[in-house]
């Protein structure tokens, strides 16, 4: 469906060219936006959505069985895997901050984009080599992360630079939707594997590093390089210290800092997936074997949904998707607290986790994108995702220890109270949809 309306851009560009060329730089925009209006996704989004596919099998096959390697073969205690699963998700902190700053210097996206995906590929070696030490493990996450954090704020910036701001919100729903089926068949990929080779986690390893491997071919083979003559244009147009991207400047932007204070609240109120996965074992009490399963249902939720509400975060504005999606996840924490057993716990939280990422992630990005000027998107775009990750760092290790020190009651009822304050406070702080368009129209 997406590749039959990328085609028909193509053909359209390629037909109006000499016309774009000689129309004023204005006009040549306002017909880029009204072609997207029509419901047409640029080629751009469509390339980079299926090397994100090809990317995730790969990841979620290691994500899948990293909380039964680490808990069950390691034998890591809770605090243990806390600490880990928050460096997998929160030691790119600095590193993200490098990566949009390079990409933003030049219009190197595709470069650095490219850079991180590879690097996230070798590390599926590392844990191959690693074996069962725990510095080698740390070291392989910590690549991988660190790939992941340099390519995402490149690799988002694309697709904003590609996408007028009436769809940034479909546009991103597209590249999630595409996203999230390789985050399902990951999963079903590391079971089959499991189940075929008794339990041998190697296998998962090098065969998910193959995966990325393809992923990164792609990206070199249909991802486009280089910007258009309109985005040299614009940043010329800027204000030489918001094309510099460093943080202070970025942070100088009074929408922007509103932003980044709700999405850093939130995250520092989200608890890891896998300790949501763990717990729904220990409830459950079902066999190991079926745990690579359980991000299939949150991921099955997520594909169906990321582009209705991508679409419906660009009419009703980005703020309610946003604030709604925390409320589903909020209401899962609550569900593994209450004495609900058997299918309808499973299912509940799994759909309430898979609103939670169909309503929040891309439209994040789209929240974010108006307010940032275009030399600097992927900078700011870094930024943002610096924030979050390392509120989820603080969020991971302190449920961690809560679990170790308390048990999983309190520690959950920890949880829900700080998730429903971090709610308030996030509501107070966004910036309604008026004061986003208006920021829009200045930058």
């Amino acid at each position: 469906m997406y590749l039959a309306s990328t085609d028909a851009v193509a053909k359209a560009k390629a037909k109006t060219k000499p016309e774009a060329e000689a129309a004023p730089e204005g006009a040549a925009e306002a017909k880029a936006e009204g072609k997207a209006e029509r419901g047409r996704v640029a080629g751009p989004v469509i390339a980079l959505g299926a090397v994100s596919l090809v990317t995730d099998i790969s990841s979620e096959m290691v994500t899948a069985v990293l909380p039964l390697y680490f808990v069950l073969q390691l034998g890591l205690s809770p605090l243990q895997f806390g600490f880990l699963d928050g460096l997998y998700n929160g030691v790119t902190a600095f590193v993200r901050l490098l990566g949009g700053y390079a990409a933003d210097r030049g219009g190197r996206h595709k470069l650095v984009a490219g850079g991180g995906y590879a690097l996230s590929a070798l590390s599926r070696l590392g844990l191959l080599l690693a074996g069962g030490a725990t510095a080698g493990i740390g070291a392989a996450l910590a690549a991988d992360r660190i790939g992941k954090g340099v390519r995402t704020a490149p690799r988002d910036a694309l697709i904003s630079l590609s996408s007028p701001p009436e769809t940034l919100g479909r546009a991103f729903g597209v590249h999630r939707a595409m996203d999230t089926t390789g985050a399902l068949l990951g999963p079903l990929a590391a079971f089959a594997l499991l189940w075929a080779t008794a339990d041998a986690y190697d296998a998962v390893f090098v065969v998910s590093f193959c995966f990325g491997l393809l992923g990164v071919l792609m990206l070199v083979a249909f991802v486009p390089g280089r910007h258009d003559a309109s985005f040299v244009a614009a940043t010329r147009r800027e204000p030489s210290t918001t094309k510099r991207g460093r943080v202070v400047d970025l942070l100088r932007i009074p929408a922007f800092r509103r932003v980044l204070g709700a999405a850093a609240l939130l995250g520092a109120a989200t608890i890891g997936d896998a300790f949501l996965y763990l717990l729904l074992q220990r409830r459950l009490d079902f066999a190991v074997s079926w745990f690579p399963l359980l991000p299939l249902g949150a991921a099955a939720v997520y594909l169906l949904l990321a582009v209705p509400a991508g679409r419906l975060a660009d009419r009703v504005g980005r703020r309610v998707p946003f604030l709604a999606g925390h409320a589903a996840l909020l209401g899962g924490y609550v569900l593994l607290l209450c004495p609900t057993d058997g299918l309808p716990l499973l299912v509940g939280v799994l759909l309430l986790l898979g609103i939670f990422y169909a309503a929040t992630d891309g439209v994040l990005m789209a929240l974010a994108t108006p307010v940032l000027p275009r030399g600097c998107r992927a900078s700011g775009m870094a930024v943002l995702q610096t924030g979050q990750a390392l509120a989820r760092l603080v969020a991971a290790a302190g449920f961690g220890a809560a679990w170790t020190l308390w048990g999983i009651g309190p520690a959950l009822t920890c949880a829900v109270l700080a998730l429903t304050v971090a709610l308030a406070g996030a509501a107070l702080l966004l910036p309604r949809t008026g004061s986003l368009q208006n920021t829009e129209r200045q930058a």
